[in-house]
């Protein structure tokens, strides 16, 4: 049986599986389905039905007994396995299961993925964080746990007098890049940005002890002062027999306790519940102990509201329970964090750098219970360009659950911390992240090389300018600007309409490693689920994207786009010779669209100029990806031509076409290479685009990859003119 054959089989055998069947075109690249042009998908909540605890149980397990065919479905290797993780059901019946992977029973970093089924079962979609099948050399690690773990003190940037012990590494199979390996995920202690007990995840090569990634285990919100009071406003409680507990039924049975300043390295080690003979709390001011624990109550309540009233999400995790608070953590702790080992969250006192006010801010609390959420959904890893997205949706969301609260006290705005009485009067600026000197407002290459908290700019930037549009104004009575880094001008979709649109992609489409790119494609797919595809707010979506330097707009929906046949006026080349924007790949992905993390510096490769390139396939299973750029003005004079660079590396051999790359302008293939084209080097190529004189198009390069052995392509240096 040939390999073609071999395949179709395969998914023949999937297709008699059960309640999982899967369309015969399906591959295990991020297919997603789109609403049909201006048909928004029915609301509230995202899109989502609201679900019984027990009715999601039951969608659970019922996505784990699927998981095997799952797999086999999306061409996942016979060592792998799903885990059934969440399940989001559409108001029109469509389902998206999202599932946790392990290989040879080894967790799997960077493994996640979501899988989009139609109301009868069938697989018509799926956001894979790693393409295609994970295979290692092997799973016997020839450093141990010990040694990782002294690696991994070695290596940690983040913490001074770090310690490990060997109990602390664990076995993992680390797929965040293109090639899994074997890996060591060490838990290192020490003195940091989060106290003086913060931890660190360090990841090091299982052979080696090369580090391969690290970054905070508490997600939190760190500055040099936090704090604010919620004033007169009321809370729920538990009565005890005679007494009254800060126990909020109504909420999950959230419960906040009193840490009396146990250390942070173990915040619960003298704690109790809060309790009182009378129903009333606090004096407002922080000389009662109650007056933070009534600020932790009503933002977690208020935070819980929020997310059950717009996203028909209860809780968390979405299962209805509340996750407990720890109030007083710790001596002169300016820091507030959610721990997702303990499915709960810590609040410090604060410090005399901001007069020892609780760090329980409502945009606080919404900030640090979203982090929850995130980690019960996409899961963002917590560094590089994901950690950015993952302190951004929280920024987000606390931000709207401010919004939300109507607390006439702390009204509505996209300043973040502005009540923590910090020497700036705020934390972060969503309007402008980068007037506070650090963060960034503008998305550059190197974002992935900057602290979370500073790269969160990135997605704030956008999410106001989505809410909000461009222009200066006054809203919860401070200033706001929404400049751009395009000088571009442009009304909002509205803030309700942008948070649900964030929500959906976080909760549908992103996984552990999507960065900001992917994050684009995921919020316009969202945008064109809940309002149309030809809808005003996906079009603004893009233009806030491109507003922060990420991708390009897309066309007006209200302006008909010039066919091939209808030339646009006397497109010429630009004075750099080259009417494609970077072309060389210098500026990162900028003016590019990619389909995963195409566009890239990595070392494993070498880029034929500079240092960043474009490596496509090379997963040696089933995949498709594409890289592609649009409004190209190809000269209008002489004969205009494509040129760039390809090296082709493959496990492939002989004649046969089995993995291809075609280049594609506005849809037509051009030119295609295989596997067959390997070289040892970087080889220019070059396609004639006389029949496109004077048109704007649309360039693509679309690869494919099949079921077995694995081919790479490489481009660099692509130039129209």
């Amino acid at each position: 049986m040939n390999r073609k054959n071999a395949l179709a089989a395969a998914v023949a055998a999937a297709l008699a599986l059960g309640s999982v069947t899967v369309v015969a075109t399906q591959s295990t690249a991020a297919t997603r389905p789109t609403a049909a042009a201006g048909t928004p998908v029915a609301r509230p909540g995202a899109g989502f039905r609201a679900m019984t605890a027990d009715a999601r149980v039951e969608a659970i397990r019922t996505a784990g007994r699927n998981a095997a065919a799952t797999a086999r479905a999306l061409g996942l290797g016979p060592d792998e396995h799903l885990v059934a993780k969440d399940v989001l059901i559409d108001a029109g019946g469509s389902r998206h299961v999202r599932y946790d992977r392990t290989y040879k029973n080894l967790p799997v970093i960077g493994g996640d993925l979501v899988v989009h089924l139609t109301e009868d079962g069938t697989i018509n979609g799926s956001d894979l964080a790693h393409q295609g099948a994970i295979r290692v050399a092997g799973t016997t690690p020839k450093l141990t746990a010990a040694g990782a773990s002294a690696a991994a003190v070695r290596h940690a940037r983040h913490v001074r007098n770090a310690k490990a012990g060997s109990k602390d590494s664990t076995l993992v199979v680390y797929a965040v890049g293109k090639i899994p390996v074997l890996a060591y995920r060490a838990t290192v202690t020490g003195e940091g940005e989060a106290g003086p007990a913060s931890r660190q995840a360090v990841i090091v090569d299982a052979t080696s002890g090369v580090p391969l990634d690290q970054y905070e285990l508490h997600q939190s919100i760190t500055g040099t002062g936090n704090g604010v009071t919620a004033g007169q406003v009321s809370i729920e409680t538990t009565q005890s027999g005679s007494g009254y507990t800060l126990t909020d039924a109504a909420h999950g049975g959230t419960i906040v306790y009193d840490s009396y300043n146990s250390p942070q390295s173990n915040p619960r080690q003298n704690a109790r519940a809060f309790s009182k003979t009378t129903n009333s709390w606090g004096n407002g001011t922080s000389s009662s102990r109650e007056s933070a624990a009534v600020d932790a109550s009503y933002g977690l309540a208020k935070t819980w509201d929020y997310y059950k009233n717009s996203f028909n999400r209860s809780g968390i995790r979405n299962d209805g329970r509340g996750a407990p608070a720890y109030v007083h953590v710790d001596t002169g702790l300016l820091n507030a964090f959610y721990d997702d080992n303990c499915f709960c969250m810590y609040f410090g006192d604060g410090s005399s750098q901001n007069g020892n006010t609780p760090v329980t801010a409502l945009d606080v609390a919404g900030h640090e219970m979203s982090h929850g959420v995130t980690a019960a959904t996409a899961n963002l890893n917590y560094s590089g360009e994901s950690g950015g997205l993952n302190e951004a949706t929280s920024d987000i969301f606390g931000t709207m659950v401010e919004f939300s609260a109507g607390n006439a006290g702390d009204p509505g705005d996209y300043y973040i911390g502005e009540k923590l009485n910090m020497s700036g009067g705020y934390m972060r600026r969503m309007d402008s992240p980068a007037v506070d000197g650090r963060s960034l407002s503008c998305w550059n290459s190197s974002a992935g090389s900057v602290d979370v908290h500073l790269s969160s700019g990135i997605g704030n930037h956008f999410f106001y300018l989505a809410a909000e549009g461009t222009g200066a104004k006054t809203i919860g009575g401070r200033s706001h600007n929404g400049t751009t880094c395009n000088n571009d001008t442009f009304a909002g979709i509205g803030r309700d309409k942008a948070a649900a649109v964030w929500y959906r992609a976080l909760s549908t489409y992103m996984t552990s490693t999507t960065n900001y790119a992917g994050a684009r494609t995921a919020t316009l797919q969202a945008a064109a689920d809940l309002y149309g595809t030809n809808s005003q707010e996906r079009y603004l979506v893009s233009k806030a994207w491109a507003a922060v330097s990420v991708g390009t707009a897309l066309p007006d929906p209200g302006t008909p786009t010039p066919s091939p046949s209808t030339p646009t006026p006397s497109p010429t080349t630009p004075p750099s010779g080259n009417a494609l924007a970077n072309g060389s790949f210098e500026q990162g992905t900028s003016g590019w669209t990619q389909s995963d993390d195409i566009i890239t510096s990595s070392t494993l490769q070498t880029a034929r100029d500079g240092s960043w390139y474009a490596w496509m396939m090379g997963y040696g299973a089933d995949a498709v990806e594409s890289l592609s750029q649009a409004n190209i003005a190809v000269p209008s004079a002489g004969t205009p031509t494509l040129t760039f660079w390809l090296k082709v590396t493959t496990q492939e051999s002989g004649p046969t076409a089995y993995d291809t790359l075609k280049v594609k302008v506005n849809g037509t293939a051009l030119a295609t290479y295989s596997n067959a084209d390997a070289s040892s080097g970087y080889v220019q190529k070059t396609v004639d685009l006389s029949a496109y004189r004077g048109q704007t198009v649309k360039l693509e390069f679309a690869g494919t990859e099949d079921t077995y052995l694995s081919t790479v392509f490489l481009v660099d240096g692509i130039a129209i003119g």
